[in-house]
């Protein structure tokens, strides 16, 4: 059986993909960044496993989305509208 791993949000997109996944005979491995958007992660493990998968990673990645993307958009004057900081913008394609 192949493995596929899957970038997990626990949102209906993701969680199709992973019956989906499961459906056409892949061991899925749902794998969730946690960069501070205020998952529960009892809740989208249970959620993740009801879908298909196998195995369900959650990474704290908080500290190296604030080093890596959260300060250098600051430095950068990073902002919607010219006052809001586009902190919330960057974790999406995470």
């Amino acid at each position: 059986m192949k493995k596929v791993v899957l970038a997990y949000s626990g949102g209906l997109d993701t969680s199709l993909a992973v019956k989906w996944l499961k459906d056409q005979g892949f061991e899925v491995v749902a794998y969730l960044a946690d960069v501070g958007q205020g998952i529960d992660k009892k809740d989208l493990r249970v959620k993740a496993k009801k879908a298909g998968a196998r195995k369900v990673i959650i990474k704290d990645l908080k500290k190296e989305f604030v080093r890596d993307y959260i300060t250098p958009a600051i430095y950068a004057n990073a902002l919607y509208e010219g006052k809001y900081y586009l902190a919330t913008a960057l974790s999406r394609p995470l």
